[in-house]
């Protein structure tokens, strides 16, 4: 019986204009609007608005409450303008630090403040609590309210804020022209793509970055550092660290003081530390098994042919701890035991609940993210770092803008700092793949996400964990960090400690006011909730840096004699000297 044919459809001529256009768009809008989706945000607007308009009761609740706080606030002003010096209606939030100085509790700016705090708390309740809004859709019409009230904060202007009038008055106004002109520096730096002033003080390989070592491989994703040994001889089983590649990984050596691989190596360990290749356009294709195959895959396999050693102590920071997760489990998966432990410093492996980092993974913000990396291959560390800066625009923007621009006082450069300054890239792929497949599906908590064509699962991982969550972190919140509890049976210290993400990592024994609460959870043992465990674990003070210390040498073999840089006979000669030439890449 003959058949009918179906003929093919002719390939479409507008096809490939179709989405150059479409990306072109995207890339403007991103411009336009520093990469926030306008989509999100008019969805998420509607979905508050159209909630609140058809619940009376929450509107009669806001009116009412909104009618008790000027009456509040009325009272509050009147025995403050006849000297009584009323007790606050309202404190600032622990992290709020604007309102610290004492002017601030004199008239008519103590009434100032109080009416600040009252709208803050005011805005709150209205864009929350609202039955039918979704939970996406309310953080970010919350945050958006944030970031228009941190705006019209008083502590911006000169007429309401007390503490910059007298600073204007004790310097003539010259701390206003000596911010203009710190202004224009930046803008001019800017405007060259120069880092910020002051971060020359800071030259890698020669203010940090300096503990002595050697470049033993290279390829297209990174350099691998092997350090010389301090002490006589080492433990058996070397420490690999998986740095970020949002960040360069001398945030783990950065003056010989406060330098984490420095202690770590006069603590008898052979320390190797991968250093990210900062990529640019060429590299737009590299994906998250690229960085698996060519990062901790082709480390580990120099380590043991440099070493000779069976077992290596595996570390992972933030987004490459997440990485050196899905080595771990796709090593399990595969019989690979050549990972004796795993540490975790601030890296989530579960995604459900990433912070406020959640608000800019939708899919109308990835497309968007999409359209303005395609156009160069990657996303841009200004981009990265203006997203960062939002969730905390207190600290991070308007805070700045006031210290250097209004009162022309400059804050002295660190190492941190000019760290923080120094920023890479991330290619168009990986960064794609890794928003939609971690972020946005949770795959990797989820069992969904595949290594080599078949998934792994993080409930593989057996061999000791150690995990470091931070108590401020505003891009991997501990509660988000401590979910791996509940997604592997294997034995897990897990350590909160004072800071945020970055500097309570920099967290060097001697450093004051540091502090940390630690548990154990038994191989198979129940997991508890992030709650729990922290009402139950033990408190101490100082640094954490000590108890990972004390923890690796549980799970270590009996000192022996250091090995040398590199292997020329097993094809890993020493190339140059530590920190190498990729992390001075720009």
């Amino acid at each position: 019986m003959a058949t009918n044919r179906v003929k093919s459809s002719p390939p479409d001529p507008l096809g490939g204009l179709a989405e150059t256009l479409d990306r072109a768009a995207s890339a403007a809008t991103a411009q336009i609007t520093s990469g926030l989706s306008p989509a999100t945000m008019a969805q998420s607007l509607s979905d508050w608005l159209v909630h609140l308009v058809s619940s009376p009761g929450k509107q009669m609740q806001l009116a009412a409450e909104g009618y008790r706080r000027m009456m509040r606030l009325a009272d509050y002003a009147a025995h403050s303008l006849s000297a009584e010096h009323p007790e606050p209606m309202i404190e600032p939030l622990p992290q709020d630090r604007r309102f610290i100085d004492p002017a601030w509790k004199q008239p008519p700016f103590d009434i100032i403040e109080q009416a600040f705090l009252l709208q803050q708390q005011w805005w709150h309740g209205a864009t929350t609590g609202i039955g039918g809004v979704t939970r996406h859709h309310e953080t970010v019409v919350e945050f958006a309210t944030r970031q228009m009230l941190d705006t019209a904060s008083p502590t911006n202007f000169i007429p309401t804020n007390p503490v910059l009038q007298k600073r204007i008055v004790e310097t003539g106004g010259q701390c206003l022209v000596q911010g203009a002109r710190y202004l224009l520096e930046d803008l001019q730096r800017m405007a060259r793509g120069e880092p910020e002033a002051g971060t020359d003080g800071y030259p890698v390989g020669e203010k940090v970055a300096v503990t002595p070592g050697k470049v033993v491989f290279r390829n297209q994703v990174m350099e691998l550092i092997q350090y010389t040994p301090t002490t006589g001889t080492v433990r058996p089983e070397p420490v690999l660290i998986v740095p970020a590649w949002i960040m360069k990984y001398y945030i783990l050596d950065l003056s010989p003081e406060n330098s984490l691989i420095r202690w770590l190596v006069g603590q008898g360990y052979t320390v190797f530390c991968i250093s990210w290749h900062n990529p640019g356009s060429a590299d737009r294709d590299l994906d998250m098994e690229d960085y698996r195959l060519q990062g901790p895959m082709a480390a580990l396999d120099a380590i043991e042919a440099i070493t000779g050693a069976g077992k290596v102590h595996a570390t992972g920071y933030c987004l490459g701890g997440t990485l050196l997760a899905i080595t771990a489990a796709a090593m399990a998966r595969d019989h690979d035991e050549r990972l004796a432990t795993v540490t975790l410093f601030a890296a989530q492996t579960e995604f459900s609940e990433p912070g406020e980092l959640g608000l800019f993974i939708d899919e109308a913000q990835l497309h968007l993210l999409d359209g303005m990396m395609w156009s160069r291959g990657y996303l841009d560390s200004t981009q990265m770092g203006g997203a960062f800066q939002m969730l905390r625009s207190n600290d991070l923007v308007w805070s700045r803008i006031l210290t250097t621009y209004l009162m022309g006082e400059r804050e002295p450069m660190n190492d941190l700092m000019a760290w923080n300054a120094d920023g890479t890239r991330m290619p168009y792929a990986m960064h794609s793949q890794y928003l939609r497949r971690l972020f946005l599906n949770d795959d990797l908590a989820e069992g969904r996400y595949q290594v080599g064509g078949h998934p792994i699962a993080l409930s593989a991982l057996r061999m000791p964990i150690f995990m470091v969550g931070t108590e401020r972190d505003h891009v991997a919140p501990w509660r988000s960090v401590h979910k791996l509890h509940m997604l592997t049976g294997a034995e897990v210290t897990f350590v909160l400690t004072s800071g945020g993400h970055n500097a309570g990592i920099v967290s060097e024994p001697g450093h004051p006011h540091r502090h940390y609460r630690i548990a154990t959870r038994a191989e198979d043992g129940p997991a508890s909730s992030p709650e729990d465990w922290a009402a139950t674990a033990e408190p101490r003070e100082g640094s954490w840096w000590l108890a990972w210390g004390e923890w690796l040498g549980e799970h270590s073999g009996d000192p022996v004699a250091p090995p040398a840089p590199g292997a020329p006979d097993k094809g890993y000669p020493p190339l140059a000297d530590a920190p190498g030439s990729y992390v001075l890449e720009r």
